[in-house]
């Protein structure tokens, strides 16, 4: 079993125009959880927004189940967030016929309740509309007028949904420990998931890639599976007609590439071939996530990043805004415009 590294994925956007530093302070990096639907203001759950800073998401998880006395499997909450990152995060708190504690015994100078409110229904994953970033990168330094035009070109065209290097751990070891798991390897069951997570993330990332390399990743390929903007829902056509081609133009849908799992296939043709030729070169990890019983889904190779702004506030400084569908990452479009430390 050879180790796998992870490559610098082809750019869509050319290579990156500049350089500087993410993170540098949690306030340089900024994540408000957009949920997709409001707490109805009634039932057995509370639903706390919280602003923390410093503090990973299970963390706070851990804290909560504490504070309320309740079992960890009764706090919910929508998505992981940063540590390195002042996040505005949703969680849930099931308490049937009890009184909600004095939330305000948690707040410390890094966790502050924004807002408590009952709802029907635990928090669960993946239900965000999508997170808003305010991110700085600090010392920059690079081509003003190309990082303007790649930006520009973000903004109207969109940018490769690429996983974010962070889903990989450290040095992309993930994918190498989900290939040990695959080969017998004993693991808990959150790392279990991390490292399924993984698998099928490299695969997607690849497919992703030599989409891009061919120009074809916001193009349409006989027998694709096409998402709809901002929804899971998709469908797919042999040939694209003339209606397809307009709406991918509009960037209403998006063209999509399988997340590997048990299933039926989801594309036929030219798109079906491609994505075949990734699997048969990384058989370990595509049959390792069959034999583990991950299940097949589609994720959009293209999202959009609404309310895209940015300003050279000074020198040195370069401060984004923008906000981007539930799992997308950042990195992702940050890495099209600057090498980052």
């Amino acid at each position: 079993m050879m180790a796998i590294d992870i490559p610098d994925w082809p750019y869509v956007y050319g290579s990156p125009s500049a350089s500087g530093v993410i993170r540098s302070l949690p306030e340089d990096f900024f994540v408000d959880e957009m949920l997709s639907f409001e707490p109805s203001g009634e039932g057995e759950h509370v639903f706390l927004q919280i602003e923390k800073i410093g503090e990973n998401t299970e963390f706070v998880a851990r804290l909560l189940a504490r504070f309320a006395n309740v079992r960890q499997r009764d706090i919910g909450y929508a998505g992981l967030k940063d540590r390195h990152a002042v996040t505005r995060q949703w969680f849930s708190v099931w308490l049937p016929g009890q009184e909600a504690p004095d939330w305000s015994g948690l707040e410390t100078d890094n966790l502050k309740i924004l807002q408590a409110v009952r709802h029907a229904r635990k928090l669960k994953r993946g239900v965000l509309a999508g997170n808003r970033f305010q991110i700085t990168v600090r010392d920059w330094h690079g081509d003003k007028d190309k990082t303007e035009q790649q930006l520009q070109a973000i903004k109207a065209q969109g940018v490769a949904n690429y996983y974010g290097s962070q889903r990989f751990g450290h040095a992309g070891q993930n994918v190498n420990k989900a290939l040990a798991m695959f080969a017998g390897a004993k693991v808990g069951r959150e790392q279990r998931s991390l490292y399924l997570s993984a698998a099928r993330s490299f695969l997607f990332n690849h497919i992703l890639a030599k989409r891009i390399a061919m120009g074809m990743w916001a193009q349409p390929l006989a027998g694709d599976c096409y998402v709809f903007d901002c929804s899971h829902s998709c469908f797919r056509s042999e040939q694209a007609d003339a209606e397809i081609v307009r709406r991918l133009a509009e960037q209403d849908i998006h063209p999509s590439a399988v997340l590997w799992g048990k299933g039926a296939a989801d594309v036929s043709g030219e798109a079906l071939a491609l994505e075949q030729a990734v699997l048969e070169a990384y058989p370990d990890l595509a049959n390792g996530l069959i034999a583990a019983g991950a299940s097949r889904d589609r994720r959009p190779l293209r999202v959009n990043a609404a309310d895209l702004s940015w300003a050279f506030a000074e020198p040195g400084q370069l401060r984004l805004s923008f906000s981007l569908p539930a799992g997308s990452y950042a990195t992702a479009l940050l890495r099209e415009i600057v090498n980052h430390g």
